[in-house]
């Protein structure tokens, strides 16, 4: 007969051993209670009222979620004043998670630097609301690199390969293009196209990094061609006009331009000099398509060795018109001359491949650093060694800037924006550097990331994302989905692999301040807090000792969201072990029914 083996955890569902770790605990740490912080509601704007009730959760950090953009100016600043208080008075630390905006200064009609700006100015207005709020010591204000803007689509890594006719590493399924020049956005998909001529049409499949290439090498040969037009007419007519009245044009140019003097000349001479007049304005026409598109070419060189090759060919273009300190030679009024200094110069930039149009995220990068950095640096300005930290997060996957790379690049890139400034106010770069790292950092959002399994992410790749932007890492935020909708459910209701990526941010994730979105499901339980299922679904320590037992284990010890399996001691405890009294009927004060007896019982009735 076999013998029945009854376990303590069978009965105790939820688990009593202190030596088996929580689900979502790293095996470097565990993510203690006090690191952990609740959000206040995005449209209650009485955030004294939201932290004063959720004080009791045990959250020591609170999040003021000003996500919209008119948040902030409907909470006065008396407000802001008593929750400064409550604060001290409780010891709970605060930060604010700014408006979601675009900073780079995208609109739907395309990037505008007004709108940049605009962008700047309302960062540093939330940094100084902020600083209301923690005016003796630094406050964390979150960001969103960008929003709104449709990012280029990452392949995944096992789909990308190199292109066997450039060797280019082909990386992306759709590329969200920017042309610098206008701002204005386009999409460049992979597409095969089919050409005339062939025996066999098979197609050419073309991939958006080759369309990039494509469009950047088309727009710039318009660009040359209309100089070339105008060039092209500049000849036509001075193909028609004799030498000699060319050079009665030239000899007479000072009287005729400076003096507005006729000039004495036969009636065929003044017509040559009418056919002199049109070429000259084909060539000034070329002359300024020309200083366009070298204007182009130096802002948008691939490399600093173009640059230098530009300026090679600026010199010569001014020795060929006669430029120099005297000023313009004379000669420097013949359409023809002006034509052949206008051809080598035009020869000089077709060798030029300037970008006129790039990825936006490279585009956005440039633009959101100057908003992060120069705000940075006016709150710096302001409040010196306690001005408020500008933290840097991943929006959801598939917008613009949105993965570990992304946010990496945006916080280098805002942290030189503020030394560059720094320096140019007289402040020492290595000052300005250390100020520069300790205002400008990043914030992981592990719910955010983890939507890159809509796209075909591995859960491999989304953990590696974190390792890209640990160094940069001063906060995070901790919400849970299943990776295709930005829902915001409490950590252990999804998918996203914490413990993994908790373990890839390492020490600055163990520093960081850790706050709980959970905006979906606190809407679906009328705003309730999600604290109790964060801290069970983290297996955070009971104890500030980080040591066992965690609220993972409490499931056994009380009916509640996550556990679903009874009290601590239930009353089947006795039944099987035999404690107590139970067994005994109630006229004994057991748990067994006692006599009913009845006529038909064989025993008198009670």
């Amino acid at each position: 007969m076999e013998k029945r083996r009854y376990l303590v955890e069978n009965t105790y569902q939820g688990g009593y051993s202190a030596f088996q770790p929580p689900a979502l605990a790293t095996s470097n740490y565990s993510i203690a209670t006090g690191s952990l912080g609740l959000t206040t509601h995005p449209t209650n704007p009485n955030v004294l009222q939201e932290i004063s009730s959720k004080i009791s959760t045990g959250a020591k950090h609170f999040e003021i979620e000003a996500v919209r953009p008119d948040f902030l100016d409907q909470v006065p600043k008396q407000q802001l004043e008593e929750v400064r208080r409550l604060a001290k008075l409780t010891g709970v630390d605060v930060s604010v998670h700014g408006p979601v905006m675009d900073v780079a200064g995208f609109t739907q009609q395309g990037f505008s630097e007004v709108d940049r700006e605009l962008a700047e100015r309302k960062v540093l207005n939330t940094l100084e609301r902020s600083h209301e709020l923690k005016p003796d010591g630094t406050i964390n204000v979150n960001f969103h690199t960008a929003e709104g803007i449709h990012g280029s689509e990452p392949l995944p890594a096992a789909e990308r390969k190199i292109d066997e006719r450039t060797g280019k590493l082909l990386q992306y399924k759709r590329i969200t293009a920017v042309n610098q020049e206008t701002g204005q956005m386009r999409r460049l998909d992979t597409e095969t196209r089919f050409y005339p001529g062939e025996e066999k049409i098979e197609g050419e499949k073309l991939y958006p990094e080759i369309m990039l290439e494509v469009a950047n090498n088309t727009e710039w040969d318009n660009t040359l061609k209309k100089v070339q037009f105008q060039l092209e007419n500049v000849n036509r007519i001075m193909g028609g006009v004799h030498t000699h009245d060319r050079d009665l044009f030239l000899a007479n140019i000072e009287r005729y331009f400076n003096k507005k003097e006729p000039l004495p000349v036969s009636a065929e001479a003044a017509e040559q000099f009418k056919k002199i007049q049109f070429a000259r304005v084909y060539a000034q026409e070329a002359s300024m398509e020309a200083r366009a598109a070298f204007d182009k070419a130096y802002k948008y060189a691939r490399t600093e060795e173009d640059k230098e090759k530009l300026k090679t060919l600026s010199k010569e273009y001014g020795q060929l018109m006669g430029m120099g300190e005297e000023g313009t030679s004379i000669s420097s009024y013949d359409p023809v001359f002006q034509a052949d200094a206008l051809n080598h110069l035009v020869k000089g930039l077709e060798a030029m491949h300037p970008k006129l149009n790039v990825p936006v995220e490279e585009f956005a990068t440039t633009q959101a650093s100057k908003t992060f950095g120069n705000a940075a640096f006016e709150a710096y300005q302001k409040y010196k060694d306690k001005a408020p930290t500008v933290v840097i997060e991943n929006p959801p996957a598939g917008f613009a800037l949105s993965t570990g790379e992304d946010v990496k690049n945006v916080v280098v890139a805002s942290r030189k924006q503020f030394v560059d400034k720094a320096v140019a106010n007289g402040i020492s770069e290595s000052e300005a550097r250390s100020q520069a790292e300790k205002l400008i950092g990043a914030t992981w959002d592990v719910g955010h990331i983890n939507m890159l399994r809509k796209y075909g992410y591995t859960e491999e790749e989304i953990i590696k994302e974190a390792e890209k932007v640990a160094p940069y890492v001063k906060h995070v935020h901790l919400s849970d989905n299943f990776g295709f909708e930005h829902t915001e459910l409490p950590m252990g209701m999804g998918n996203v692999p914490l413990k993994e990526v908790m373990e890839k941010l390492g020490q600055k994730g163990f520093e960081a301040k850790k706050i709980i979105e959970a905006g979906h499901w606190m809407n679906a339980n009328n705003n309730a807090s999600p604290f109790q299922m964060s801290i069970e679904g983290l297996g955070s320590p009971i104890y500030s000792t980080r040591a066992s037992p965690y609220w993972s284990q409490a499931v056994g010890l009380q009916q509640n969201y996550m556990g679903g399996f009874g009290n601590i001691l239930p009353q089947v405890n006795y039944s099987m072990f035999g404690a107590g009294f139970s067994m005994l009927p109630t006229e004994l004060g057991g748990q067994i029914g006692g006599g009913q007896g009845s006529r038909m019982s064989g025993r008198g009735m009670e």
